[in-house]
Formats: C-alpha cells, sequence, structure tokens
C-alpha cells in the first residue's frame, strides 16, 4: 500500500490540473463564478435554518453548556452540513466520474485512480471555501460561542474524513462500472444517511439517549464522529471525544485500503464499460 501511495504522489500535479479544471468547470458560464463558492454555503443556511429551526424542532436544549436555539440552531446545523456536503457530493460525483472523464481512461497509461482523487479534493476546497462563513457567523450571530484553541484540530478532522470519503468514494466509483443502478440506490441511501448522522439534532438531545437501538446505530455510523469533530471544534469549542476519534480514524484507514485494492482490481475492466 505504501507503494501504491508514492505512485499517486508522483502524479500529484496532474492531481492538481485535475482539480483546477473541475472547479472552473462548476461554474464556467455564472456571473458570480466562484463566489457561489460563498453564496451556496448562505443559501443552504438560510433553508435549513428555517425548515429545521422553525419547523421541525421541538423546543430549545442545552447541550455542553451551549443553548441551542435561535442563531445558536442555524450554526450547530451549518457546523454539520458543511462536512455532509463534501461527503454526499463527493461519493455521488465519484459514481459517475469514470464516466465522465472516460476519454481519459480510455488513454494509455492514464492513472485512473486520479479522478475520485480529484473528486473528493475539489469537494473538499469548497468545503474549505464555507469555513470563512461558518466562523464569521459564529463571531457575528452566536450567544454563548467563541473560536477556541481547539480549533487547531481542524486538520485532524479534515485529514479524517478525506482519508474516509476517499476510501467510500473508490468503491462507488469501481462498482458503479459494473452496477449503473447503483448511484440511484445510494442518492437515496444517502437521504436515510443524512438523518441517521446527528446534523439536525445533537447526539445528546433526549430522544436519541432514551433509545438504546438509537445510539448503537448512530455510534456504529463513521460520518457521526466525523461530525462532532466539528462540531466540538466550532460550535462547543472542545476536545473532541478522543477515544472516537482513533477508532473511527483505524476503520477510514482500513476503509481506503480496501477501497484502493479493489479499485486496483477492477481497473482493467473499466475501458471496456465507460
Amino acid at each position: 500500500m505504501i507503494q501504491k501511495v508514492k505512485e499517486i504522489l508522483k502524479y500529484r500535479q496532474l492531481i492538481g490540473t485535475l482539480v483546477v479544471r473541475e472547479l472552473k468547470a462548476r461554474y464556467r458560464g455564472t456571473v458570480l463564478g466562484f463566489l457561489w463558492s460563498f453564496i451556496n454555503p448562505l443559501m443552504m443556511l438560510l433553508v435549513y435554518s428555517v425548515v429545521f429551526g422553525l419547523f421541525l424542532r421541538s423546543g430549545p436544549q442545552r447541550v455542553e453548556g451551549v443553548d441551542i436555539a435561535g442563531f445558536n440552531y442555524s450554526i450547530f446545523l451549518f457546523t454539520g452540513l458543511l462536512p455532509w456536503i463534501w461527503f454526499n457530493t463527493s461519493v455521488l460525483e465519484a459514481s459517475q466520474v469514470l464516466f465522465t472523464h472516460g476519454n481519459l481512461i480510455k488513454k494509455i497509461k492514464f492513472p485512473v485512480e486520479v479522478l475520485p482523487i480529484m473528486t473528493v479534493t475539489s469537494n473538499m476546497i469548497h468545503f474549505l471555501l464555507g469555513l470563512p462563513i461558518l466562523v464569521l457567523c459564529i463571531i457575528l450571530l452566536s450567544s454563548g460561542i467563541t473560536i477556541t484553541p481547539w480549533v487547531l484540530l481542524l486538520p485532524v478532522a479534515i485529514l479524517l474524513q478525506y482519508i474516509f470519503t476517499l476510501g467510500f468514494s473508490l468503491i462507488m466509483s469501481a462498482l458503479t462500472v459494473h452496477f449503473k443502478d447503483l448511484k440511484d440506490i445510494m442518492t437515496n441511501l444517502l437521504i436515510l444517511w443524512f438523518f441517521g448522522t446527528p446534523i439536525i439534532y445533537p447526539l445528546a438531545t433526549d430522544v436519541v439517549q432514551k433509545h438504546a437501538w438509537a445510539r448503537i446505530i448512530l455510534n456504529l455510523n463513521p460520518m457521526t464522529h466525523i461530525v462532532e469533530a466539528y462540531q466540538y471544534i466550532f460550535f462547543f469549542g472542545q476536545l473532541p471525544h478522543w477515544k472516537k476519534i482513533p477508532v473511527t480514524f483505524v476503520f477510514s484507514t482500513v476503509l481506503l485500503i480496501l477501497g484502493y485494492t479493489l479499485f486496483d482490481k477492477l481497473r482493467d475492466t473499466f475501458v471496456e464499460e465507460v
């Protein structure tokens, strides 16, 4: 696996070029261009705040010493939505990336694995562009929420999510070539996965804590601990659960190894299928 990583690093310039091209293509022809990277998170914050903040919440609660109400609830939502959008978009785009770039795959000696890597990396950049909006909301709109030194752990959370997302995306991109219905199945499963991740509600909410089955399901969900890491870093201003992060890191690393192994075994069949 280490040898494979070294081989991929040889293509870092190619990955960078493809990422830049992908970012430019996403907003090509639009009036505002890259400004949409900032406008989209703001619009997303407004929509989700209205839907979940006004209509679906049962009432204010206090979690980890912070009130989750009003603008605080909107910021809580936003903290979880940003990493989820990165994951959700990467997985769905990865399931189609080999078809989208079929002309490259058919070229001799093209390193096909750079395509899902490009997808995950470009969506990570959009995630990073949304973080300043989150920080501004915390500074200007929150009550009792402050940026603490624990924000220095942000690179750890980003690395953890990158490994997990890339591993899952490699699996999706490889399998969807042979099972084209998988993309539609995954689109619906991701909706269920979204509600099974503590984004619109805190993991410590009374409803979750009263039901053992709910706690088990949520704790078995890797995205639970990834999203929680961001929530603790930004919203609660505390150290993320130090026992959960290493376990999730090991699981994500294993998933990445399995994902790359599967991708590598199926790579010779990609040209025929795309």
